[in-house]
């Protein structure tokens, strides 16, 4: 049974992902959501991750985690191995969005795609009153310590999927309590959309 200790983006992806599914979750972290899958989806996991300390949790809780980098280790996965690509929390890391979707699509079926939103009311305000770059429970980071090398808007992901001709089939928008039904891009801390060619 699904905990409701469980991250509220954990329960969304959770929702998403059909029982006994293939999956691969690029920037696993330490393999919560992926345990979830397997204990309660009874989902095929593998994770990617690079950091040692994340990679030990994964290997504790008994999940399969490779080491390597989503930007260069994709290419070795064969065509279609794969029923959902999850990049939750990790897409604003990405440098090479493009060659990243491009590869988690020819490899899996669908992508889940989780990411904070940076135009989110409360950013806008620190920007605009104080002047300086936000924090907010989505972008807990400083300016120089943020692993973010990019910061995007729900609009921003929106106008892009259009561009690349990308479908989206759900979007769910959630703040630090509950889901957003309304004016996502301003009310929205973060959002999740699941994508297929």
């Amino acid at each position: 049974m699904l905990s409701d200790t469980s991250r509220s983006d954990h329960r969304i992806i959770y929702q998403f992902v059909e029982a006994g599914s293939r999956v691969l979750d690029l920037g696993c972290g330490n393999g919560d959501l992926m345990y979830l899958l397997v204990r309660e989806k009874n989902a095929r996991v593998q994770g990617i991750e690079l950091d040692d300390a994340a990679i030990y949790e994964c290997v504790k809780k008994g999940l399969s985690v490779i080491h390597s980098d989503i930007e260069s280790g994709l290419v070795e996965y064969p065509d279609r191995s794969f029923d959902y690509v999850i990049l939750n929390q990790s897409m604003q890391e990405v440098k090479r969005v493009d060659m990243v979707f491009e590869q988690a699509l020819r490899i899996g079926t669908r992508i889940i795609v989780g990411f904070p939103n940076f135009a989110y009311i409360g950013a806008r305000l620190m920007l605009f009153f104080r002047g300086k770059s936000p924090i907010t429970s989505s972008l807990p980071y400083h300016w120089n310590d943020t692993p973010n090398v990019r910061f995007l808007s729900i609009r921003d992901f929106r106008d892009y999927c259009n561009e690349k001709r990308l479908r989206i089939l759900a979007a769910r928008y959630l703040n630090a309590e509950k889901e957003i039904r309304f004016w996502p891009n301003l009310m929205a801390l973060n959002a999740i959309f699941v994508l297929t060619k």
